[in-house]
């Protein structure tokens, strides 16, 4: 079936829209493939410095050009569960290298942090930067002009974008991403949920919490609930970067280490020096951008990645907006139940089908661009699929079911779960604001109510537990953007809130600030742009304010008369005290050239 009439018209508008600077990206592409990388035509102590740990074999074999040596970008770190896995990759990949006749090398490690680590705490607001540290990083490793293709080993939230924001700037050399999986199904998520409630009430003590948090994440692999490190898994296979079927795959498993070997020899097939070069800079266009975020909206994936695929887009030459990504949404249907937008998670979902199933009911409905290139070849058809452990240790793949195996998880086109995905823009005098709505009852869509405003999160949860955040409310959460404190998630406050709206109260958030990908029930205005730092209204909201939240007609209101509005003077505020320890004076600079959120919050230049 043809790509539907208004996804074709979106995609067009973007495509206009980024004619001048795709087109500058594509030459500074093509003049990096011709200039490189050429071994033989590096000085004799460049080479040697290049090639002087390698054993005898590899170095011969990269003594000239005669054949493909790969980069390995790894963020391998023992501390992330998602990342743990990592450890063996690289000798795996080394060795599948030289069963084709290459060699692999470690380009560069980049840091990888984890947002459930350091959730209401200083480090997390370094954890934004950090997608930016990464690019920086992986640039630095790939800037060697050692490599003819990279493989790159990321996960989590901001370390794929950061990688994939690298793997653009390095656009003339192919691209695949390599996954680890996901850990296998512990505590179910709701049940953490409920704990961390009655936490938050005082009804259950410290040891009860920390017992449930351990029996929900418990082994090596990504957390299961679909946050922003699984909307990163579900992003790189519809945009084609992973081999097919290979994001949802438990670590530790032989499928796992195939799926590995496999993409490491894929990656190697794709250079320059075969016969199917796919440089990722060409094969990532704006057809690619457009099918990540309609499979971010199918899912209901993480709000992060209104920030990221934004930046991600720009990498490459293209312009992304809030307003396109809002459009995608209002034409594609909701087809994943998976925590927070659910009860199941992601090993539930894909044992459902998965994202072979997803994929092949979103072509035949015509809401994927089919046309696109892939690291697997042309055609995203190639990915209806499953793969599978073949008798001889290999990787094979069948065809995905034709039913689903629960619809209460993974619904087919026809019994979709909500007719759009439920990411929305709001617009309105408080400034432009992202909602998401999967996981937010339609009674609590439209909220208007007084506001309470705040400047930290630690001020709301102590608000929350004196007593006074028990009538309807707004929590207004400013000073949290990119130029204030590095955008924060401010995921700490769900339970406080999810209390409050449990106990019959209208309530809301409204910040500039981020949530974390499992953003749920509660009805929050994220990523208010201007930010409050930046001249943004939400700095002249007042405590008693009537806000309005109305995620229906699409619209974020201070109820203030136009006159007393432009009347108000905005408060000097301190922030300095958020500004030292835990690593965040060495983030000033990055603080003071941030751009906005809508524009992706990135230090990078915008074409």
């Amino acid at each position: 079936m043809t790509v539907k009439r208004e996804l074709e018209a979106i995609t067009s508008r973007i495509r206009e829209r980024s004619r001048a600077t795709r087109e500058a990206y594509l030459q500074r592409l093509d003049e990096a493939a011709s200039s490189g990388p050429h071994r033989s035509a590096l000085a004799c102590g460049n080479l040697a410095h290049g090639f002087a740990a390698c054993a005898p074999g590899d170095k011969a074999a990269l003594s000239g050009n005669a054949v493909p040596n790969l980069g390995i970008v790894t963020a391998y770190n023992d501390m992330l569960s998602a990342h743990q896995p990592y450890e063996t990759f690289p000798e795996l990949i080394r060795e599948a290298a030289r069963e084709v006749g290459a060699v692999a090398q470690v380009a560069s490690g980049v840091p990888a942090m984890c947002d459930g680590v350091t959730q209401g705490q200083a480090g997390m607001e370094l954890s934004l930067f950090s997608r930016d540290v990464i690019a920086l990083s992986a640039a630095v490793g790939l800037s060697h002009n050692m490599f003819d293709a990279a493989v790159y080993l990321g996960i989590c939230d901001k370390i794929v974008p950061g990688l994939l924001i690298a793997a653009l700037n390095f656009g003339h050399l192919p691209a695949v991403f390599i996954p680890a999986g996901p850990m296998t199904t512990g505590l179910p998520n709701d049940e953490k949920a409920k704990v961390r409630q009655l936490y938050a009430e005082g009804k259950v003590g410290r040891d009860a919490l920390l017992e449930a948090e351990s029996k929900s994440y418990h082994s090596p692999g990504t957390c299961t609930f679909y946050g922003t490190a699984n909307s990163n898994q579900m992003m790189m296979e519809i945009m084609g970067l992973h081999t097919p079927g290979a994001s949802f795959v438990n670590p530790n498993t032989p499928l796992r280490t195939a799926l590995t070997r496999e993409a490491a020899k894929r990656a190697l097939a794709i250079t320059a020096q075969g016969n199917e070069f796919t440089p990722v800079g060409r094969m990532i266009d704006e057809r690619s951008i457009v099918n990540a975020v309609v499979g971010l909206n199918a899912t209901g994936g993480s709000t992060n990645h209104t920030i990221h695929l934004i930046a991600i887009a720009a990498a490459a030459g293209i312009k992304l907006t809030w307003s396109d990504i809002a459009e995608i949404s209002d034409i594609v249907p909701l087809l994943a139940r998976v925590y927070p937008n659910g009860l199941a998670d992601v090993n539930h979902f894909h044992a459902a089908g998965g994202l072979g199933f997803l994929i092949r009911e979103l072509l035949d409905a015509g809401l994927l661009h089919e046309d696109v290139s892939t690291v697997w070849g042309p055609g995203l058809r190639n990915y209806a699929v499953e793969a599978k452990l073949g008798e001889n240790g290999s990787v094979t793949r069948v065809p995905t079911p034709e039913q689903s195996g629960d619809e209460k998880v993974l619904a087919p086109f026809e019994k979709a779960f909500q007719p759009t995905g439920g990411l929305r823009m709001l617009k309105g005098n408080l400034g432009h604001a992202i909602i998401k709505t999967s996981a937010v009852k339609p009674q609590h869509r439209v909220i208007e109510a007084p506001a309470m405003v705040f400047h930290t999160q630690e001020a709301l949860q102590q608000a929350f537990k004196d007593g006074l955040l028990n009538r309807d409310v707004v929590a207004v959460v400013r000073y949290q953007g990119p130029k204030a404190n590095g955008m924060p998630e401010l995921h700490k406050l769900t339970p406080a809130l999810g209390v409050l709206q449990d106990r019959g109260y209208h309530v809301a958030l409204v910040t500039d600030g981020r949530m974390s990908g499992a953003s749920g029930k509660v009805p929050a205005a994220i990523h208010v742009t201007p930010e409050a730092l930046d001249g943004g209204v939400i700095a002249k909201v007042r405590d008693g304010d009537m806000v309005r939240v109305d995620a229906e007609a699409g619209t974020l209101e201070l109820l203030v008369d136009a006159q007393e509005l432009a009347s108000r003077t905005v408060e000097p505020v301190d922030l300095s005290h958020r500004q030292h320890g835990m690593g965040r004076e060495l983030f000033a600079a990055f603080r003071r050239i941030a751009g906005r959120a809508d524009e992706g919050a990135s230090i990078f230049e915008q074409a």
